[in-house]
């Protein structure tokens, strides 16, 4: 395996067989022009957006009245409106299919297993829909749900976007004020929570959570508890106006749902950032923005077509359960997983995706490097022959996770690192079935994403680290932010820094294969000496090293200018000494460049990260700072901040 060389390349068959092909094919006879790659296909797309977003929605059989006009306003951003005289209702989309095969396969940590099939689901939706109704819930109103990863879930939100309502969520393991500060924005009129939840073999009752929570969201009609410890019955004898799953649903007997069809624009989610700087922002998504994107994503970059088995390690706090659940738009079976991915051991999900003949395997790039550094070695173990697809997101993908993926989980797998973000509950660069894989690199820009690297002057670059961008408006692009009138929050986020262009806030290069690697969060870019420097840089190269677990880094304000500080989490029995922290730096320098090699390695005992994984290193930087970390509830171990502080270390 050399780096002059890709690590997978697709089979003529394959390519052959791709739905891209199949749309490249079709795209060339709508627009008149010979597309014959993919190049050739995303210039035409970004180029004619109106031609190519009308044929995602024919080619994908998007359920609706498309209406006449496309695309206005194109050149505005925000402010470009896509489709608007269209109608269609989300869950309808989502429920096309029907009969007795699997909609759903649920498997959680305490061994429950569930399926339901297509008229399963449907059924579930019917009732829970004239549950909703019957409580008076209409288009725009909230729902929102604390809830597992489980098939109550998704249920849940089916029935509320049948009826036009917008859906919110995040998991059971939020503390109080991480709820508050999410629903409490929203104002709600149902909440949906578990009895509690199991986690690396531990059950968790949320029972006094829920209260507390209930408390602070005055709006709320109805509390709907869902069994899951088995003391939903319980545990609403001590929730005022509580009733448990089975209550709510009980009087109503499973019928056709009843699907209301709205404008594209029509608000279907409420996102949320992480909120480690500050209360969350509440990104509101469209009905028709989300749809058409996540189609996209997945027939044509994903290749999922009907019958797939498609799984993405996910809590229902992280966009990526909103893309999953989109699956099922393409006819997929969804393969539902809650609790943790190393209980009681590394192999869990693999077990699963031997069990379920998995074709699609999603995961972070955090779980890739920690069964890496676990030994293990699934292509000997297990039988993976199904997958033919395994994602990572979450955080930049190292080079040695793309080693790892083809040495030791499967050879002949088409691996896509995939990157865009809450924001637009999408990709920017994901996954390309018609181009080989190149060690580090994801594959491409999304179609009809004009997707760029500027530099500071709003230049483009090439094979030079800048700002991600994209210039030209597309579907997914928030409506709005919750509670921002005027819309100076949503302006602020993403359109101050270039005037009508998207700035994502990811620090970038484009590579000689027309590629992309992202260097990690341009807010987190450390500039020692004026130079720009992503952190991802520096963890590429550490994480290489058995000694060390895990890393993060940032910089620190020092005599003038800014240092490069790296913490490291060490496996156990590994003490930071000279001769590690010597070999350290000799690996940085020599796999980066002499200008990543930290000033000052510090031990700790472990990092701080949101709830979806990801390391936060702007708490970390407040903290060292001594500034206030304004938001801890976003944090999934918030005491690990306290490792961080008045660190003798850092006062040399």
């Amino acid at each position: 395996m050399t780096a002059d060389a890709p690590l997978w390349e697709p089979s003529p068959a394959a390519i052959r067989a791709a739905p891209m092909t199949r749309f490249m094919h079709e795209a060339s006879q709508a627009s008149g022009l010979a597309l014959s790659s993919f190049e050739d296909l995303h210039r035409w797309s970004v180029t004619d957006r109106e031609g190519f977003w009308s044929l995602v929605w024919d080619f994908c059989g998007v359920v609706g009245d498309k209406g006449g006009r496309v695309l206005v306003d194109g050149d505005r951003m925000p402010g470009a409106a896509f489709f608007p005289d269209a109608r269609l209702n989300f869950a309808e989309n989502l429920l096309r299919r029907r009969g007795p095969d699997d909609a759903l396969v649920f498997k959680a940590e305490d061994k429950i297993s569930r399926r339901l099939s297509w008229d399963d689901l449907r059924a579930l939706v019917s009732r829970l829909q004239q549950a909703f109704l019957a409580q008076g819930v209409k288009a725009g109103d909230r729902i929102a749900a604390m809830m597992p990863n489980m098939p109550e879930t998704v249920a849940a939100m089916l029935a509320a976007t049948s009826i036009g309502a917008i859906w919110s969520s995040c998991s059971p393991d939020f503390g109080e004020q991480g709820v508050v500060d999410r629903f409490g924005q929203i104002e709600p009129v149902i909440f949906i929570a578990p009895d509690g939840y199991w986690y690396n073999g531990k059950q968790n009752d949320v029972t006094a959570k829920i209260q507390a929570v209930l408390a602070r969201l005055p709006t709320v009609r109805q509390a709907i508890i869902v069994d899951f410890l088995g003391t939903a019955r319980q545990a609403v004898t001590a929730i005022p106006g509580a009733v448990t799953f089975e209550q709510a649903v009980a009087p109503f007997a499973a019928a056709e749902p009843v699907f209301e069809r709205l404008p594209f624009a029509h608000p279907l989610y409420i996102l949320f950032s992480s909120g480690t700087t500050g209360i969350p922002k509440c990104i509101v998504h469209s009905v028709g923005g989300t749809l058409l994107q996540h189609v996209k994503e997945h027939r044509l970059h994903a290749g999922i077509v009907e019958g797939d088995r498609f799984f993405y390690f996910t809590t229902c706090g992280w966009m990526m359960w909103n893309w999953l659940v989109s699956g099922l738009a393409s006819g997929a079976t969804l393969l539902l997983y809650d609790g943790s991915p190393f209980h009681p051991d590394g192999n869990v999900l693999f077990d699963f995706a031997e069990a379920e003949k998995m074709t699609y395997f999603g995961t972070s790039a955090k779980f890739i490097d920690a069964v890496r550094k676990a030994g293990l070695r699934p292509r000997e173990t297990h039988d993976l022959s199904t997958v033919r697809l395994l994602s990572s997101t979450g955080s930049p993908l190292s080079p040695e996770g793309f080693a790892y993926v083809y040495e030791a989980i499967k050879p002949d797998v088409h691996l896509a690192s995939i990157s865009g973000g809450t924001d637009i509950a999408a990709c920017f660069v994901l996954g390309v079935p018609l181009k080989p894989v190149w060690i580090g690199e994801i594959q491409g820009p999304g179609l009809g994403m004009a997707v760029d690297v500027w530099d500071d002057d709003g230049r483009p670059v090439v094979g030079e680290k800048g700002e991600l961008v994209c210039t030209k408006a597309f579907p997914s692009m928030p409506i709005m932010f919750w509670n921002d009138p005027d819309g100076s929050k949503y302006h602020a986020a993403y359109f101050d820094r270039f005037d009508n262009v998207w700035c994502h806030g990811d620090f970038a290069e484009w590579t000689a294969h027309g590629g992309m690697i992202i260097h990690g969060r341009s807010d987190a870019t450390l500039n020692p000496g004026g130079v720009r420097i992503g952190t991802a840089e520096i963890y590429y190269q550490v994480v290489q090293m058995p000694e060390i677990l895990e890393a993060l880094c940032i910089g620190q304000d020092w005599d003038n200018d800014v240092r490069v500080v790296l913490f490291v989490r060490l496996a156990a029995g590994v003490a930071l000494d000279e001769d590690l922290e010597r070999r350290i730096k000799a690996k940085i320098r020599a796999g980066a460049t002499p200008r990543h090699v930290p000033a000052r390695i510090v031990a700790v005992r472990d990092i701080p990260r949101t709830k979806s994984g990801k390391i936060t290193e702007l708490a970390v930087r407040d903290v060292v700072h001594g500034r206030t970390v304004k938001n801890q509830e976003a944090l999934a171990n918030p005491d690990a901040l306290d490792l961080f502080r008045d660190l003798p270390a850092l006062r040399l």
